[in-house]
């Protein structure tokens, strides 16, 4: 039999000690419904199923220690202190208490087929957790589909460093920084901005290796779903919008919180009413049903996604880092997805036919220009028979420019071949919405009198969407279908990735970590696959950011077939968000494909920009890798939650802590 070292390092608050020498139990989970996940199964709602499963032998004290960390975070929501009171770095609530009376325990202990599949799976199952077969199989990656489609991709390296010695950036952004946005260096020297080039990614040739600061008075964020409501003031400390859309009910200043009435621009009334205005104007979108992940354009403070959490819809909600001050950061903070992008001069990082539906209400963009080349990136993403709500001035208003737009609007939406399904006025708001319909075949297409916007190459591959320049033209409706990433029947391997996930997150994750989930809301999976994590999280109250990385295999298509959501990212330069906006972050098997090509200590610091205070990150991936991590964990002030390992896999639990360094770095290409 096999030993296995099993490290747990985990707080003195009412902590029993452990008998190290005890017999594993073996007891397995009930697995009864471990099916292929269908399209309605949801992310985001859902009562917490945290009993579910059992925890492994190994974990019995961690179970201990986090019934505790349980009992003591109902007291504290009980007490309200979660809004009432400020946590510091010197840490006033239960969770922390003990942080430099932390143990460490070492069990051996021996092997049995149960525990090796809770904790770290063996033999079929290594392959899951593997994934090594996903880049030989019939499936290409979105490094391969870009290259070949448009440009060659570069990544800055750098030897790997260990024992770091941190510094804060010393940027214009301070403690909002985002590094492929910031780069004033390059945005100076841009030759035009008229196609929002100056809104797009400019990522610095280093990444930076630097801790972006914390706002003044920041503190951890109130939990959802009173946080789609109202959040700290001092964690996203802008009034902008406050002063500027404060008629419209976008966000109010009401003491130490920022209040968010559920309004906007064309829904100063609430997102409720203009929702069920959109579903009354045409039933067949079926809110929920027909209807599960939507695609928000200029989504302002995202509250016509997180309402939109009460019809089980998923809404990828985007807007740019621009002149709204902190309109996404706002939505995240309340717990509503949302990342920063901008309609110009690249596709949007998707892949094609995967949205329900796409929403723009009075969004800005100029859909109509330049051969309609953005609403033709839009009718990529779009699913075939999917849906285009437009509630923008032209649709209602008879301004000479707004008439102007309609006709050329009309006139676009026809070549493209879709359907005006009906035009609608809310008498509430005084707005009114056009909503328009993909076809479902190529028909209409090939019987158009002109090819205007033409068709696109039949080389051109509409699933490359990393850093491709759009073009004026049309992909045909997709009819092929896909096989399984592991070379096995698709619904087979999907299956097999679904139960691999479920026994994973009820045996080990749930239970023995440590994590308080109920203060877990945004997660982020940066090394997604199926998307079988965040479907193992469907009956928690949270949403997950499946990021699948260019250099893995192209399976982003089929988590959003599954009804979940997510997007393409090179984890070599920064992803297109605001600090501190996730509250756990999942790398299964991604840090040593990385370092291949990418800076580690610099990956660490982009995870430490992205994670809340008080976050968590899990790392599932090969013992060097987990040895690595965990030293820079420790550079980082942050806690050893849990550290595991067999048979050179292992599984890393840390969490992060307020602290800060006190000396600066000065990132040059980020200084105004």
């Amino acid at each position: 039999m096999r030993r296995l070292s099993l490290r747990i390092r985990l707080k003195k608050t009412r902590m029993r000690k452990t008998k190290s020498q005890e017999e594993p139990k073996t007891e397995t989970e009930n697995n009864e419904d471990g099916k292929t996940e269908d399209r309605d199964s949801n992310s985001g709602d859902g009562e917490s199923n945290s009993e579910v499963g059992e925890l492994p032998a190994h974990g019995d004290e961690t179970n201990k220690s986090e019934q505790t960390e349980s009992e003591e975070s109902s007291d504290e929501n009980k007490s309200e202190l979660d809004e009432g009171e400020k946590n510091s770095d010197s840490g006033d609530s239960a969770n922390e208490n003990n942080q430099e009376g932390a143990t460490e325990n070492n069990v051996d202990s021996q092997e049995s087929d149960q525990t090796s599949i809770e904790i770290l799976p063996a033999g079929a199952q290594s392959e899951l957790l593997n994934e090594t077969n996903t880049q030989n199989g019939a499936w290409s990656t979105q490094a391969v589909e870009s290259q070949n489609e448009k440009i060659s991709q570069q990544s800055s390296t750098s030897k790997d460093q260990y024992g770091h010695a941190w510094k804060f950036c010393n940027v214009t952004a301070g403690p909002d920084y985002v590094p492929c946005l910031d780069n004033w260096y390059v945005i100076r020297r841009l030759p035009s901005t008229k196609h929002y080039e100056h809104r797009e990614r400019h990522c610095p040739q280093e990444a930076p290796t630097c801790l972006v600061s914390v706002p003044e008075g920041y503190q951890r964020s109130i939990k959802w779903p009173k946080s789609k409501d109202k959040i700290w003031y001092h964690n996203v400390p802008h009034t902008k919008l406050a002063e500027v859309k404060g008629h419209q009910n976008w966000v109010k200043v009401t003491g130490e919180y920022l209040t968010f009435p559920g309004g906007g621009t064309q829904f100063k009334h609430g997102a409720l009413h203009y929702i069920d205005f959109i579903q009354d104007t045409h039933p067949d979108i079926a809110w929920g049903k027909r209807t599960r992940v939507i695609l928000d354009v200029g989504c302002g403070v995202a509250s016509f996604g997180g309402y939109l959490f009460e019809r089980d819809v998923l809404t990828m909600s985007f807007a740019p880092k621009d002149e709204h001050e902190a309109q996404v950061q706002f939505a995240l903070e309340r717990g509503i997805p949302a990342m920063l992008a901008v309609m110009g001069t690249k596709r949007l990082p998707f892949p094609s036919s995967v949205f329900d539906a796409v929403h723009c209400a009075r969004c800005r963009v100029p859909w109509h220009v330049e051969g309609g080349k953005l609403l033709l990136e839009l009718n990529r993403v779009l699913r075939p028979g999917g849906y285009f709500v437009w509630s923008a001035t032209p649709v209602y208003q008879k301004l000479p420019e707004d008439v102007g737009i309609w006709k050329a609007m009309s006139k676009l939406t026809k070549s493209m071949c879709w359907d005006l399904v009906v035009i609608q006025k809310d008498r509430l708001n005084g707005v009114g919405a056009a909503i328009y319909r993909k076809p479902t075949s190529n028909d209409c297409y090939n019987n158009r009198p002109q090819n205007q916007p033409p068709l696109c190459k039949e080389s051109d591959d509409p699933n490359a969407a990393w850093k491709v320049p759009l073009e004026a033209c049309m992909h045909k409706v997709p009819e092929n279908a896909s096989v399984g990433v592991y070379g096995k029947a698709a619904p087979e391997d999907f299956a097999a990735d679904y139960d691999h996930w479920k026994n994973v997150v009820s045996r080990s994750y749930l239970k023995g970590m440590g994590i308080n989930w109920s203060s877990v809301r945004n997660i982020m999976d940066m090394r997604a696959v199926y998307g079988g994590f965040a479907a193992a999280l469907k009956d928690l109250k949270v949403w997950v950011m499946n990021v699948v990385p260019i250099d893995s295999a192209d399976t982003l298509p089929i988590i959003y077939e599954r009804g979940l959501f997510g997007m393409y990212h090179d984890w070599c330069e920064s992803f297109n968000t605001y600090p501190r906006t996730y509250d756990l972050l999942h790398a299964d098997h991604l840090f040593s494909t990385l370092t291949k090509r990418c800076n580690l200590v610099a990956v660490i610091a982009e995870v430490d920009r992205i994670l809340r205070p008080e976050g968590n990150l899990i790392v599932r991936d090969n013992a060097e890798i987990i040895g690595k991590i965990e030293s820079l964990a420790k550079s980082l002030n942050w806690d050893i939650r849990m550290i595991y390992s067999k048979d050179n896999e292992g599984l890393l639990c840390v969490h992060k802590k307020m602290w800060r360094p006190t000396e600066p770095e000065t990132i040059t290409s980020a200084i105004i």
